[in-house]
């Protein structure tokens, strides 16, 4: 056996122009990685060198994916790389597989410069799906835009990249593996961790499982269906709902993550979970839930598939905060949602003289808040929930978050959420999107929709549909300007507000990889009418919606391919 140390290779290569990172990293069909020659490879040799040299030398980084396809081929090539690059030390999820929001709290329990996650979140897997690259830095949290910048910018002008070929990793033993690389003083160390056992620890201290076993296992125990969609978060929910929670093993499906995700889309929402929606219908289980691809997503159900939609879940977490002991200790900082998501979040932060911030989409702009101690529960109307006990999003948080709540005030998800209803009211929402649109079309769209709104004239137009009547107050492209580092982030989406707070806001989305995605955003706020049907309640904004962007028209679409 050979045991001279491994060779450091200095590589050639020719840049790419398109690899620069979006909301959630770097995203494309498994094929651009897999026949651009060195495309892979260009793009983790600019993380690597968007970190310091000083501050990359021997340091500590997190790797993991999703386990979709081209996951183990890409956790190689990243090994190889971070060796050669001065990376002291990688700590890998078992089988290279890790949830988003596990990653987060590795970084932050291991104190690592970063961690490379390898997803595509709610994307399709499999060889003719989606894979992607992101970069969370030392906070647990998606890499600001001044970091993807640079990582942007040095892809773009990439002549070589440093490799050690013959660095081969098991990644199916858990424990520690030792290489001695030629030139280095120290030998590189990769551990093979347990992907879910830090984690699991984490919401330990988090929440009450003495009482959650009770609810989801004692003697008047509620029957739960959680659907993981043949994504990351599979074990987490075997080990920790199932193992030590006391749910009985058919309580959860899909648990075994898929390359493809078993030819589905790993998307937690009425279409693409409709499995999971039709086996609550019939009123056997009196909770449900599905989390997405790498663990970040989650959607919630109550009885006869009840839907919670994901802006009024975070208002009700935050009005029942206490039912978590986590806040019970550290008390409550701050609420935030993104810009698109409803106003319902808005309402409990009023009433609890509560600080409420309005950011972009993305949970960077969460993370900066948090990181200076302003910000304790947050969420995203993409089905995105989380707290600051890690910088991520996290649905298997979002649904404990829940059962608490449920296991304190012993009602049905229906019942608190009419009770929120009647004491706060409703903020009706939905979210039309439509997914390939010839870019473009899409970009022309916005560009004339923007000129429109800008108009002095705009503000005061009416619009009648029906019997209702609604004028402009105020429409804008939203920008953000953040109150911790005085960033301003621009063109974040073009809003219309009327005169009774009902709002149309549209944007494009960044996180697809073929075509664009036009997302139209509604929501309409009620005081009284707060049991009614939600696409019967907004179908005048809709009409408005259409006729304003002549959406149909201009992008050739009949309708939305998704409506959440």
């Amino acid at each position: 056996m050979d045991n001279s140390p491994l060779q450091v290779l200095t590589v050639p290569t020719a840049p790419y122009p398109d690899q620069r990172p979006g909301t959630n990293g770097l995203r494309k069909k498994v094929h651009v990685f897999q026949s651009r020659r060195n495309y892979l490879h260009n793009f983790i040799q600019s993380i690597f060198s968007s970190i310091d040299l000083r501050d990359r030398q021997g340091s500590t980084v997190v790797v993991g994916g999703d386990g979709r396809f081209f996951n183990r081929t890409a956790i190689e090539v990243i090994v190889q790389m971070a060796a050669a690059n001065g990376v002291g030390r990688l700590i890998i999820g078992h089988h290279g597989v890790m949830s988003t929001p596990a990653i987060s709290c590795v970084i932050r329990k291991y104190k690592a410069i970063g961690g490379i996650i390898l997803t595509a979140s709610h994307n399709p897997g499999g060889p003719d799906g989606d894979f992607g690259i992101k970069f969370n830095t030392a906070n647990g949290g998606p890499a600001k835009e001044a970091v993807t910048n640079k990582i942007f910018q040095i892809s773009r002008t990439i002549e070589e990249f440093t490799i050690c070929p013959g660095l081969k990793v098991d990644l199916t033993t858990l424990g520690k593996q030792m290489f001695d690389l030629e030139n280095k003083f120290k030998p590189f160390t990769v551990e093979i961790v347990d992907s879910v056992e830090s984690y699991a620890n984490l919401l330990r201290n988090i929440f009450d499982f003495a009482a959650l076993k009770e609810l989801l296992s004692g003697e008047s125990h509620i029957k739960i269906r959680l659907d993981a969609m043949h994504g990351v978060v599979g074990p987490y929910v075997r080990r920790i709902l199932c193992e030590e929670l006391g749910c009985p093993a058919n309580s959860a499906i899909n648990c075994v993550p898929l390359e493809d995700f078993g030819g589905q889309h790993p998307d937690p929402n009425l279409t693409y979970a409709a499995d999971l929606v039709d086996s609550m219908r019939d009123g056997q289980y009196d909770f449900g839930a599905a989390f997405d691809g790498d663990g970040d997503r989650n959607m919630i159900l109550g009885k006869h598939g009840f839907f919670v939609t994901p802006p009024d879940s975070v208002a009700v977490i935050a009005d029942n905060i206490f039912c978590i002991p986590y806040f019970q200790h550290t008390g409550v900082r701050g609420f935030a949602r993104s810009m698109p998501t409803s106003a319902a979040l808005d309402r409990v932060a009023k009433a609890t003289k509560i600080e409420l911030y309005e950011t972009p989409t993305g949970w960077k702009f969460f993370g900066n808040l948090m990181d200076a101690g302003r910000l304790s529960l947050c969420g995203e109307e993409s089905f995105g929930t989380g707290g600051d006990h890690i910088r991520e999003k996290d649905g298997l948080w979002a649904v404990l978050a829940w059962l608490s709540i449920l296991a304190t005030r012993g009602q049905s998800v229906e019942d608190i959420l009419k009770d929120h209803w009647l004491k706060y009211g409703r903020n009706y929402f939905t979210r039309y999107d439509y997914e390939n649109v010839d870019i473009d079309a899409a970009c022309e769209m916005m560009e004339d929709l923007e000129i429109m709104i800008a108009d002095k004239s705009f503000v005061k137009q009416r619009f009648a549909v029906e019997d209702k009547i609604y004028q402009v107050e105020k429409a804008d492209n939203f920008e953000y300007t953040d109150p911790v580092d005085s960033t301003i982030t621009r063109n974040q989406g073009l809003r219309i507000m009327f005169s009774d707070g009902s709002r149309i806001i549209y944007r494009l989305s960044g996180t697809g990889s073929d075509g664009a995605t036009v997302r139209i955003y509604i929501d309409s706020y009620e005081k009284e009418q707060v049991f009614e049907d939600t696409q019967v309640m907004l179908a005048p904004l809709a009409t408005i919606a259409l006729k304003i962007s002549q959406l149909h028209h201009r992008t050739g679409r009949s309708g939305p391919s998704v409506i959440t």
